[in-house]
């Protein structure tokens, strides 16, 4: 048995190896397992045929072939999905790939989009170290009430 470079511990046969024979991915996150078992197989014909269209153009596939056959690769983690599903015409995928390069560490953080084209998902883009929003602090004042609710003023309960 061997396992699914994807990280998903199963059987690369009853994971992605599927969809890298034409198969198409029913879910945003099968797709993204895919794309990087495709790179750690250097499938580059399988990354520029799951671009969406509008993107095609741009993919790179000398790049593609020379970072897939020049890296080592050690694993993807999914950090959040959101959407994405069989019923679902859009959603993103972050994740975490981690790779070697000419002796170097590499990790590529990203959240990347996929949309349906045609029925079939595609990959429509990303964004590369996305930052969550910054955090909302608000100050509780000395004579305000308490948040927690007790009725009381804040220097008087929790700001005591």
């Amino acid at each position: 048995m061997t396992l699914c470079p994807c990280g998903s511990h199963k059987n690369i046969d009853d994971c992605c190896a599927p969809f890298l024979a034409g198969a198409p991915a029913p879910t945003a996150l099968a797709l993204m397992r895919s794309r990087y078992t495709a790179y750690v197989k250097g499938d580059i014909g399988y990354l520029a045929e799951t671009l969406a269209a509008d993107i095609r153009d741009e993919f790179d596939q000398v790049e593609a072939e020379q970072t897939a056959g020049a890296a080592k690769w050690h694993g993807l983690e999914i950090r959040a999905v959101t959407g994405g599903g069989e019923a679902d015409d859009d959603g993103t995928v972050e994740f975490m790939a981690r790779f070697s390069l000419h002796g170097q560490q590499h990790v590529q953080h990203e959240r990347a989009t996929f949309a349906r084209e045609g029925g079939l998902w595609r990959c429509t883009g990303g964004e590369v170290n996305p930052k969550e929003p910054p955090r909302q602090v608000v100050k509780v004042g000395r004579n305000d009430p308490c948040p927690c609710g007790s009725g009381k003023k804040h220097k008087k309960c929790c700001g005591a």
